[in-house]
């Protein structure tokens, strides 16, 4: 399943870049892309995670850019 979150917010491409790694590591998400320049996380996941792996991946992205505004898309 792919659900797109946009990251307002994000002060840097390096930021961006440690949280698309991070979300990557995530066990369920099959691939996961974001782009600084659009700020949108797309992530690919495994359907019976997909609550689940949208949080982890909010925690992710506070913790390393904690003035972003996670909003889920789709």
């Amino acid at each position: 399943m792919r659900k797109i979150i946009k990251l307002e917010g994000l002060c840097c491409a390096n930021c961006a870049s440690k949280i698309e790694t991070e979300v990557q590591k995530l066990n369920g998400v099959e691939n996961a892309s974001l782009s600084f320049m659009t700020q949108r996380l797309t992530m690919e996941v495994e359907e019976t995670k997909t609550d689940e792996l949208v949080e982890a991946a909010r925690k992710i992205a506070y913790k390393i850019e904690p003035d972003a505004e996670f909003k889920v898309i789709r």
